[in-house]
Parts: structure tokens; sequence; C-alpha cells
């Protein structure tokens, strides 16, 4: 159980250090393209949720991130003893991603987020590293599950 928490921690240090970077160094709205016409880094903000949907609702993401990682704190404190070194790395990833977007929108009031892709042509939400996290870890989660109704 403890790794899952050194983990996170590490992974919520990697998303907040990557975006102090973002709001020391960039001004917001600006842009830098690092791969032509795929990958830029951009100055965004972000006062909603994945697309910008629920704008200005930081009260509601609050409570929900607090509700939600009490939650899979209560079902790894009970698990902890079936937990596989996958199963600790998948929840590592939801929690650091879940804290350092909830850190964001606590302490700016916002997520800052920084980066764009655009892929065949789609210009793709801008993102950080704690979406990353999230997503990954679901996906991770999702392919566990369906390994386990294989079964």
């Amino acid at each position: 159980m403890l790794i899952i928490f050194i983990l996170a921690c590490f992974l919520i240090l990697l998303d907040q250090l990557s975006k102090n970077f973002i709001v020391n160094h960039f001004s917001l709205g600006e842009s830098k393209e690092v791969i032509a016409n795929f990958f830029s880094i951009s100055s965004h903000r972000n006062r909603g949720a994945a697309w910008g949907i629920l704008q200005d609702s930081r009260l509601f993401f609050l409570v929900v991130t607090i509700i939600f990682v009490a939650i899979l704190t209560y079902y790894l404190l009970k698990q902890k003893n079936s937990l596989s070194a996958f199963d600790k790395g998948t929840f590592a990833l939801i929690y650091g991603g879940a804290i350092g977007n909830f850190i964001d929108r606590l302490t700016r009031h916002e997520v800052v987020d920084f980066l764009d892709f655009r892929i065949f042509g789609y210009d793709f939400p801008i993102f950080n590293l704690a979406d990353c996290f999230i997503c990954v870890g679901v996906f991770f989660l999702l392919y566990k599950i369906y390994k386990e109704d294989e079964k």
C-alpha cells in the first residue's frame, strides 16, 4: 500500500513541477512548436474538466475528487493484500493524476494545461501530465477488468 502512495507522490511532483515551469516560463496563450504540425507546448488554463466541460465548477470538482480519493483509499485498504504490482502502478497513476489536478483547482482555481497535439489534422484539446496519468491508469484498469472477464 505504501508503494502506491510513494509512486503517486512522485507523479504529483512531476505534474506540479511541469505546471510550475509552464506558469513561470510561458505567458498565458503562448505556444512553442516542438514537432511541426504535431506537438506544441501551449500555456492554457482550464476552469472545467476534460474538453472544457463544466466550466467554473471548481467546488464541484474539489468535492468529487475528495469523495473519489476517499473511496479509492478505502478500496485499496480493503484489497491491500491482494494487489499485484500492476494494480499498484495503475492506482498510483490514477491517484497521482487526480491529486495533481486537485492541487491546481485548490491553489490556482484552475488547471494548468500545456500539452498540445494535432493528430491527423485534429487539434486535440490541450492537457497536462495529470490528465495523462489518469487516462493511462484508467486504460490499465479497464484492461485488467477485460482480462479478468475473459477468465
